[in-house]
């Protein structure tokens, strides 16, 4: 399934006309838009707008700016086909959303639409008018720089909210909080995110090694050592101690994925501000322990490092890891699954769904 991010939104907004002077999507939205400036590969975004009907004009308007974190929130809930409405998305967080919706529409590969709307109450569904959305339809262009509606028969959105992912109470030993180049924050992020894959991979059957140094991490008023499905040590691992030197090579990867002592799904390098060669490197030192064993070899990181990510794994050093890159949108996406329904059944293919192969085919 074809993904779009940040930095192909703003490349497509970059190639927009800059002599022209654009409408809102909705008529009744007076003023015009003008594009100032495209920061690329992942904005800032820059522009004027105005109202003529008010006596405004563009030489008075002030520069405004959409963010960088904006536009990703946008890519990132973007998929083929699927509507997406910006008001809903964002909310009252950010004023500038109106504009940021016209200049998407104005790319080729999206229209605006107005889907139906499920509409229940006390029992009984209707289907009434809906709202103004965006559809992404990358195999049927229109022309660059013009709004254009897609009519979407027969398709309804329901908007029950979607939910959050919440995490428990987490407590950071003071050694890990203030070693390293992460500041706290980063550092409980980056552990947020271990958790999340420990959990999933508790309810997917798994046990789950954390990184020697990260063992002294509280969860839920308990070490997380002591957490049921965590390996406490590598020595009884039948699978690293066949090889030598794998156990030292594996002792500080943040997470491995073991099943039925003889499987390991997922060998993972959670890659928050550090750089992705790191993890790469420790994942390398264990692949050379065991070359001959499959596993993935897997890069967790933000959303918006997607090419960091897809460059590294790509150097030729790296390159027999055939490495993933599981976004951590994608993470807590199966975390929010895993902690709200019993699954059973699952196929390591389930696994393939949410982990992106980047590395070009040899």
């Amino acid at each position: 399934m074809p993904k779009i991010t940040a930095y192909n939104l703003v490349r497509a907004i970059s190639l927009l006309p800059r002599s022209a002077n654009y409408n809102y999507i909705n008529p009744s939205t007076p003023g015009l838009i003008h594009i100032e400036n495209v920061i690329l590969p992942a904005g800032p975004i820059q522009f004027r707008r105005w109202n003529p009907r008010k006596g405004e004009s563009a030489a008075g308007a002030k520069i405004e700016s959409i963010s960088t974190e904006m536009i990703w929130r946008v890519s990132n809930a973007v998929s083929v086909g699927d509507p997406v409405n910006l008001d809903r998305l964002l909310g009252a967080s950010y004023n500038t959303r109106s504009v940021l919706e016209t200049l998407i529409a104005l790319t080729p590969e999206f229209y605006y639409c107005y889907p139906g709307r499920i509409k229940d109450i006390d029992g009984r569904s209707s289907i009434e008018h809906g709202h103004k959305h965006l559809v992404w339809l990358p195999d049927e262009p229109h022309k660059n720089g013009v709004l254009e509606e897609k009519k979407m028969q027969n398709m309804a959105v329901s908007e029950i909210p979607i939910q959050s992912v919440t995490y428990d109470n987490l407590v950071l030993p003071a050694d890990m909080a203030i070693g390293g180049d992460m500041d706290i924050e980063a550092v409980r992020r980056h552990t947020q995110i271990q958790i999340a894959l420990y959990l999933i991979g508790l309810q997917l059957g798994y046990r789950t090694w954390i990184a020697q140094n990260d063992k002294g991490i509280v969860y839920r008023d308990r070490l997380l050592i002591d957490q049921p499905g965590i390996i406490r040590t590598l020595d009884s691992e039948n699978i690293i101690s066949a090889f030598p030197g794998a156990g030292s090579s594996a002792r500080f990867i943040d997470c491995i994925w073991f099943q039925n002592h003889r499987f390991m799904p997922a060998v993972m390098e959670v890659e928050h501000t550090t750089g992705v060669t790191s993890g790469l490197t420790r994942m390398k030192g264990l692949q050379d322990c065991m070359p001959a064993f499959q596993t993935r070899y897997v890069i967790v990181a933000p959303d918006d490092n997607r090419e960091k990510v897809v460059y590294e794994a790509n150097r030729p050093q790296f390159k027999s890891l055939n490495a993933r890159y599981f976004p951590y949108s994608a993470v807590e996406e199966l975390y929010y699954i895993c902690s709200h329904r019993k699954l059973h059944g699952i196929t390591q293919d389930f696994l393939d769904c949410y982990m992106e192969k980047v590395c070009e085919v040899q």
